[in-house]
């Protein structure tokens, strides 16, 4: 007997947790493992924030909460669209969900029409891709290089674009690239989309207070307020404010498109958890030290990545501008064999390398549609990444190179 449906056939598990379990695994045999595989800070949620999570609980606050959200939290959510990026919206143009990926899934499942296409910016986040599948539209990857700084461009935007198209998806600081648009380089996107009333655009924003170099973040929806009505802002706590247990993601747009979530949601979950959302609140009204430390501290381990990655040669890494992922170049290992004598034909074969050979969870490039590169987390303390950088650089001196890309001796 078939249990399940056939449009999860072309669903895959998610790469990062497929390789979190894979070390997990790896430590339950004994082995020595480090995991930069999972995009999860490791401090610790905010004192102030676990304090009224507890508050809230001791007033009772435990009973189905209004699907699309607490008024208080919604609340929140304005002010802080409003403070921090410009966005001026009502309390029905927001709803709050289980995670931000929630707030996709329903926004597709509200929207989508078979054969809807949906483009992708590659390299991208796994899971956009196996959303659209399993809502029945068709997810069309467009290739944004290392050479362009793994960013959509105006000309592949408008190539991409057909009568099919109705979303599309666009992620910045991006995972896995940590890749940031200028304001004028979203101006420059907001002008093609201009020209095609029909495509809505989810701009996924969960990164937004991790950026690097002085860097300014720019709102999508606030780039292009001749289309404000067109872009659904998806944002959450998970990763600014380390609450990925917490599940609480957010997306604001046009009234009509948040009630159709509201509707799907009401069919899937009846709302978040009342006390994560009593604790998204004070995160988004509360003070932001903690927030500023996290990212003083993802810059540094940036830095980290970066000066090992220069030290071994057949990698690379253009900076990340925000995020905390490096996605690392791999080309010139290509074709290289282990000391075992096997090759290393693919992304997908060095990151198996690197588990067995360095005790290293990483991420193959295939998984986000954009080889040969392998990502790994760098929400992992200065001293673990530089162990693992160390490992890495180890594993990689002992391939043996093709003749025409050989160390020199």
């Amino acid at each position: 007997m078939n249990y399940a449906a056939s449009r999860l056939a072309s669903v895959k598990p998610s790469a990062s947790a497929w390789v979190s379990q894979a070390a997990r695994d790896a430590r339950a045999r004994g082995e020595d493992v480090i995991d930069l595989g999972l995009g999860e800070p490791d401090f610790e949620t905010p004192a102030h924030i676990k304090t009224a999570a507890h508050e809230a609980a001791l007033a009772g606050e435990t009973r189905y909460p209004p699907t699309g959200g607490t008024a208080t939290l919604k609340a929140a959510v304005l002010a802080k669209l409003k403070r921090e990026n410009a966005l001026d919206y009502s309390a029905d143009e927001v709803i709050v969900c289980n995670g931000a990926k929630q707030v996709i899934f329903n926004a597709m499942m509200a929207s989508l029409e078979p054969g809807d296409e949906v483009l992708l910016a590659a390299p991208y986040f796994g899971q956009y891709k196996d959303i659209v599948l399993i809502l029945g539209g068709q997810p069309v990857a467009v290739e944004c290089s290392a050479d362009e700084g793994f960013l959509l461009s105006p000309n592949r935007l408008a190539d991409a674009i057909t009568d099919r198209t109705r979303w599309l998806f666009l992620n910045q600081p991006s995972n896995p690239a940590g890749a940031v648009y200028t304001d004028d380089e979203l101006r420059a996107l907001g002008k093609v989309l201009e020209r095609h009333p029909r495509v809505l655009i989810l701009s996924d924003e969960i990164y937004e207070h991790i950026l690097f170099d002085g860097r300014q973040f720019m709102s999508a929806a606030a780039a292009w307020p001749q289309l404000a009505d067109r872009v659904l802002t998806v944002n959450g706590v998970s990763k600014a404010y380390a609450m990925t247990g917490w599940r609480i993601g957010y997306g604001a747009g046009h009234a009509e498109l948040i009630a159709a979530m509201t509707k799907v949601q009401s069919q899937i979950s009846s709302g978040a958890c009342s006390i994560a959302q009593a604790a998204a609140a004070a995160a988004l009204n509360g003070p932001q030290d903690e927030v500023r430390r996290f990212r003083a501290a993802f810059e540094r381990r940036r830095d980290l990545v970066l000066d090992h990655v220069k030290s071994i040669p057949g990698l690379t890494l253009d900076p990340p501008g925000g995020a905390f992922y490096a996605l690392i170049g791999c080309a010139d290992l290509i074709g290289a064999q282990t000391p075992e004598g096997s090759l290393i034909d693919s992304d997908d074969a060095l990151t198996q390398y690197l588990l067995q050979a360095a005790g290293i969870a990483a991420v193959p490039g295939s998984a986000y549609e954009l080889s040969p590169f392998f990502r790994i987390s760098t929400a992992a303390s200065e001293e673990v990444l530089g162990e693992a950088m160390t490992r890495i650089g180890a594993a990689v001196g002992r391939l043996k190179l093709p003749k025409t890309r050989a160390n020199p001796t």
